[in-house]
């Protein structure tokens, strides 16, 4: 797999739980790229952002991480339990092929919506550092380069002179911005993000948008599932359709059509633009 490339999926499938499966893509994530995960609700995207994370099995095709780092196979991932009465046959190298042994710790993530207790007596700084315990361990205390990262990912944000501020006395807007710096504080090659302009003013809005686009002159890879049409076009170098299964993928430009676009929404009208393609009457994921 080419050096550039953070993540791979082959004729991928992810089967949640509750039975709903996403499937048949064949998608190439490279550094310093952004891609437009789009689609209406329930159509798979947040299932595709969670077997990414490995917290939704795969169960078909193929998926491998940056550096030829092979996450493991359909085959694996559904035969775990087979293998689990055959452990006089496993070693190390069938552990290192399991999707759910892949290393991950070059993931980001910022989910759609957390619970927290905006009264608890929290700094924004402290809510960043969260980000970096995958790394500390539990016996650790942060050092001079957990520090370094969080002032980094505070600033990437926007949010340096914020630091000290109790989290919960942020705006909604800043909020987010702030566990997108955790997120980031990981120092991720490729960052998963789950619907994060939902609820945003426009000042925040703006600010996000050149925090992608930093992240991306930083060498970081971008998945961002959005409904939000008009920031593929703004960020993204890539969209990826999805209903159910990945109906398109390319270039912003061959992809956001018309026509690809009312086929995936199903039909739905959709407003065009010499700027703007807008999906009326979608939210959530």
């Amino acid at each position: 797999m080419s050096e550039n490339v953070v993540l791979r999926l082959d004729d991928a499938a992810f089967t949640h739980p509750g039975g709903a499966t996403v499937n048949g893509f064949d998608v190439a994530i490279r550094r310093g790229e952004a891609i437009a995960l789009i689609g209406p609700n329930g159509a798979g995207k947040s299932t595709l952002l969670r077997g990414i994370l490995g917290l939704v099995p795969l169960t078909h095709g193929r998926m491998a991480f940056g550096g030829g780092s092979d996450a493991g196979d359909a085959a694996e991932g559904a035969d775990a339990s087979n293998r689990a009465h055959a452990s006089n046959r496993a070693d190390a190298s069938n552990r290192a092929r399991d999707p759910k042994h892949a290393d991950r710790s070059m993931l980001g993530f910022l989910p759609q919506s957390m619970e927290f207790d905006l009264d608890f007596p929290i700094s924004l700084e402290q809510v960043v550092m969260q980000g970096r315990y995958r790394r500390l361990g539990l016996l650790r205390w942060p050092g001079r380069a957990d520090r370094a990262a969080v002032r980094r990912a505070l600033e990437t944000v926007g949010l340096s002179d914020f630091a000290g501020k109790r989290f919960g006395q942020l705006s909604g807007g800043q909020r987010q911005r702030g566990l997108l710096a955790r997120a980031l504080a990981s120092e991720p090659s490729l960052l998963l993000l789950d619907e994060p302009f939902n609820g945003l003013d426009q000042p925040n809005r703006d600010a996000l948008v050149a925090t992608l686009r930093r992240l991306k002159g930083d060498g970081v890879a971008v998945l961002v599932s959005t409904h939000d049409l008009e920031l593929a076009q703004q960020v993204c170098d890539q969209v990826l359709l999805v209903n159910g299964r990945q109906l398109s993928y390319g270039p912003v430009a061959e992809v956001l059509t018309l026509g690809n676009v009312q086929r995936c929404f199903e039909g739905v009208e959709v407003e065009i633009d010499e700027h703007t393609l807008v999906v009326p009457g979608h939210e959530g994921h």
